[in-house]
């Protein structure tokens, strides 16, 4: 193994000067606290006077110059199935359908549910937000470290495939579709190209995960990584390669100058005590909120405050009451979504985009909560679709994960992969009551005891986080929560079975249905000899 070298001369000096103006760049966009509504309103403004153009705009008689109300009382709340037919139409090469211009790139996305596949428009206005709020996010990690030593060296992003599969659209340049993160870092800034990027264009192309990360580890082994992205169970499955790959030594051996890892898509709770022990304790996390749809938030100082909304970087935000959202009623709801300022802490909303690439009042199908309105300081808290209320119990994804992580910390196990679903009455089999069902895969090294112990340990966990499922519980309309711990692998299979191994997939953490649980109990059946054992022998560590 060659030994870990520091950017050499003319490029480090670089890159140390970029970071230092990116740290110095974000203390100036979030400086003032109460700027981020005059920022919203700036950006609602220049929104409309592009979209007003635009064949989805005269539809609804957008106007320049329209004010905050009649733009809400004018364009209506809509989901991707509301656009498709105008996405269709930019697919096919026509110009100034959602937004000016012809739009040559699509994010393929199907979200965190089992969804169909959408295509999300990535025009250049659109790629000029994800390269501005990019930097804006590691400048505000330099600004929380205090310095700007993470530039010094290269930035490793497990993101999705850059190889783009072109649409049939007529002749001309066309349209190329693909994983937005491949998207984007096709178009990186030259500078961040030239002295940050890793792992290089040719390994970025590769699709297949398991040949990309041993081609990862291999070319990146020996050079000076400050800072590693990606979802945190890739973090830790890229560790598990790296330490394989090197006869046994950790990443604190080969990359020394680690500091950051950046981290998004799902909560890093049930992964934290795992990650610092594969990246070592000198590690600091830097959350971050990105979207197909947009760049939404990233972390300005520490995890209980909540990620910054940046508020300046081109997309208007609204914020639609959770308890009042019903998808089904979508244009009937546009009086009822709130600007920023009029949101309250505590609060659960759904989140509506106005994008540059023509997304207008767009349910993107996440759910935040403020923790503070100056500055605009939010959690996201789950999907809109995630969520667990079968039995009334309004149980949502943040309190499912903040309880796992919660009783695992207690006992140090360490998560792999889980998913919540509803277990329904059935008379027959002497289950007269619903309940919760955990699926939990731990990795090898961890010992969960029995899955009784465990079930009861959750419970108690749950009920003083949701006082909806407490009084469920208490009132007799729900049993205990029963735990199936599957073998190694399962939730990888599911993963795989849906074409989402790898890149920025994510497990569905809960449903209010079986869905997912019965595909899952279908891929453990052939492991084990008839159901899941109940490890009944094991003790609680």
């Amino acid at each position: 193994m060659k030994p870990c070298h520091r950017t050499p001369g003319l490029r480090r000096g670089l890159a140390l000067v970029g970071g230092q103006w990116l740290a110095a760049h974000a203390r100036r966009v979030l400086g003032e606290p109460s700027a981020a509504v005059r920022e919203q309103e700036s950006t609602r403004a220049s929104l409309v006077s592009r979209l007003a153009g635009t064949a989805y705009g005269r539809f609804h008689g957008l106007e320049q110059g329209l004010s905050a109300g009649a733009f809400r009382t004018r364009m209506p709340v809509t989901d991707y199935e509301t656009l498709e037919p105008w996405i269709e139409r930019m697919k096919a090469g026509e110009a100034g359908v959602l937004w000016p211009g012809v739009c040559r790139h699509f994010a393929v996305s199907s979200g965190t549910t089992a969804g169909r596949t959408k295509y999300l428009p990535v025009t250049s206005a659109m790629l000029d937000h994800f390269r501005h709020t990019g930097l804006i996010s590691l400048g505000l990690y330099a600004n929380r470290a205090g310095h700007a030593r993470v530039f010094q060296g290269r930035h490793l992003f497990l993101g999705g495939s850059t190889t783009l599969v072109r649409l049939p659209t007529p002749a001309g340049p066309g349209a190329w579709c693909g994983d937005l993160s491949g998207i984007t870092a096709l178009n990186l800034p030259a500078w961040v190209e030239h002295l940050l990027y890793e792992p290089g264009k040719e390994i970025a192309q590769l699709a297949e995960w398991p040949a990309k990360l041993e081609a990862i580890v291999d070319r990146t082994v020996s050079r000076d990584i400050t800072l590693v992205a990606g979802i945190p169970s890739w973090l830790l499955v890229l560790a598990e390669v790296l330490r394989r790959r090197t006869g046994g030594a950790p990443a604190p051996v080969c990359w020394p100058n680690l500091e950051c890892l950046i981290h998004g898509g799902v909560p890093v709770g049930p992964f934290a005590a795992e990650l610092w022990e594969a990246y070592g304790p000198q590690v600091r996390f830097h959350e971050v909120f990105p979207a197909s749809e947009a760049f939404i938030a990233a972390q300005e100082a520490e995890p209980e405050a909540g990620l910054r909304l940046l508020t300046g970087a081109g997309v208007y935000y609204e914020f639609l009451p959770l308890r009042a959202f019903a998808p089904g009623r979508l244009a009937e709801l546009g009086g009822q979504a709130l600007p920023l300022d009029a949101v309250q802490p505590g609060v659960d909303y759904v989140l509506l985009l106005t994008t540059p690439a023509g997304l207008c009042r767009y349910v993107i199908g996440d759910v935040v909560r403020f923790i503070s309105t100056r500055p605009p300081r939010l959690l996201y808290v789950g999907r809109t679709r995630l969520q667990l209320s079968a039995f009334g119990e309004h149980v949502i994804e943040k309190e499912l994960t903040d309880t796992l992580s919660e009783v695992g910390a207690r006992h140090r196990l360490a998560v792999a992969n889980f998913h919540v679903a509803p277990l329904f009455v059935d008379a027959a089999a002497g289950a007269n009551r619903g309940r919760h069902e955990w699926w939990l895969e731990f990795r090898p090294a961890s010992s969960p005891g029995t899955e009784a112990d465990l079930a009861g340990e959750l419970d108690r966990a749950l009920q003083q986080r949701n006082d909806d499922y407490e009084a469920k519980r208490r009132g007799g309309g729900l049993d205990a929560p029963r735990v199936r711990v599957v073998p190694p692998g399962t939730f990888e299979g599911w993963l795989r079975q849906h074409g989402k191994w790898g890149g920025q997939h994510k497990m569905p953490r809960c449903r209010s249905d079986r869905a997912i649980a019965d595909e899952l109990a279908a891929l453990v059946a052939p492991l084990c000899d008839g159901p899941v054992n109940s490890r009944d022998e094991a003790t609680m560590g």
